[in-house]
């Protein structure tokens, strides 16, 4: 591969980040303006900013009414396993992984929540498992979205009407980003940091009827922490979805979640974010397919996601190098591409095999996607050459 010359359009925006992920265009701080300050999160005006996110969020993503969404503690990680140490163990459960956070979920279940009737159906990088084999007489726990692996279920038709089971989704990021098929989703999963742009540290969470049936009907038996507690003398607490939060949430990062909805609602609502994303990972899928030196981890282009789009090097001299040469060329190739100012943090997840993780979600423009990808060329051809 001989060396290329240095492209000369950059990105306008360089943040490709997973997460926290790019900011919506034309954010500024100064959208933050209304936020309530230095007031209660349980004053008037405080509780009904929180309440505004619930709601706008609800009908933004087309959310049943009779499901329940609240704001909870410690991102969308804390939304998942607030609904797992209180919804499980009434059945047994199946637990998807293909990647690190549903290996999260399996070491939750197995060794946390120590469940013996608990099963780990799992892929390595690149796959998903063989969801023909999940059993929906079970608890199902999965992620939507694989963001470390670029990996994503394709639909929602796997998952039968007349399950006996519960379904658990992590969608932390493929909220806003795909169609959420609501009625085959008990228990939904995100955080604002993700397809929003929103800061970090509160996680939404959405309980179908019958998840708030398991809720006021099993009592689990471990201890449960106080920010876990969703039930109060065996029924729901009802306040929590109502903007009464568990503890106290920021009004600032509140009014910036409120600023990413503003915007995905001006532009044209939850198709048009979609679509957004959909044409990052367009844009991505039309250069890989004629570069010869990489490809997606996704193997089937029906799993690919458009949010965390994670690519490998397939180039003879990379694949020739033992693990750990890899692992040290993929991080100068990530790291290169931030010295220029082009790309940040777009090196692969830690646990993944090395390679390139790009952000596709819908605060990233497709411009700043295609002006990226010839620097990734640029880039890779210099650390080729030493």
């Amino acid at each position: 591969m001989t060396s290329a010359a240095k492209p000369s359009v950059r990105p306008r925006r360089p943040e490709f980040s997973s997460g926290p992920c790019a900011k919506r265009p034309g954010w500024s701080l100064a959208n933050l303006e209304k936020a309530v300050l230095g007031r209660s999160h349980r004053s008037k005006p405080g509780k009904a900013r929180i309440k505004e996110v619930i709601d706008r969020s609800r009908e933004l993503l087309g959310i049943p009414a009779d499901y329940r969404v609240g704001v909870v503690p410690a991102s969308d990680t804390g939304a998942v396993e607030m609904a797992m140490w209180s919804l499980l163990g009434a059945r047994g459960v199946d637990v998807l992984a293909w990647e690190s956070f549903g290996k999260a979920w399996v070491t939750d279940v197995q060794k946390q929540l120590k469940l013996e009737d608990a099963r780990a159906l799992t892929a390595d990088y690149g796959a998903l498992p063989d969801l023909s084999q999940v059993d929906f007489a079970r608890d199902i726990v999965f992620p939507w979205n694989g963001t470390t692996s670029g990996v994503r279920v394709p639909d929602g038709d796997w998952i039968p009407d007349d399950r006996a089971g519960l379904t658990i989704c992590d969608a932390t990021s493929a909220v806003f980003a795909m169609e959420m098929p609501w009625p085959k989703l008990d228990v939904a999963t995100w955080s604002w940091q993700k397809v929003m742009g929103g800061e970090a540290a509160h996680g939404m969470l959405v309980l179908s009827p019958r998840a708030v049936e398991r809720l006021e009907s099993h009592t689990p038996p471990w201890p449960l922490p106080k920010i876990f507690r969703m039930a109060k003398g065996g029924k729901l607490d009802a306040a929590i979805f109502e903007g009464s939060t568990i503890n106290t949430p920021s009004l600032l990062c509140v009014e910036d979640a409120l600023d990413a909805l503003g915007w995905m609602e001006s532009i044209g609502g939850r198709e048009a974010v979609r679509e957004r994303a959909e044409g990052n990972l367009a844009a991505v899928a039309e250069w890989v397919a004629r570069t010869d030196w990489v490809d997606f981890l996704a193997r089937e282009p029906a799993q690919r996601s458009c949010t965390s789009i994670c690519l490998q090097v397939v180039d003879p001299w990379f694949t020739g190098l033992d693990a750990d040469a890899q692992a040290r060329a993929a991080k100068k190739l990530a790291a290169l591409l931030e010295d220029e100012g082009v790309a940040y943090d777009v090196g692969a997840y830690r646990d993944a095999p090395p390679g390139l993780r790009i952000w596709g979600g819908a605060t990233v423009e497709r411009a700043d996607v295609e002006a990226l990808l010839p620097w990734l060329d640029w880039a890779f051809a210099e650390i080729r050459q030493g």
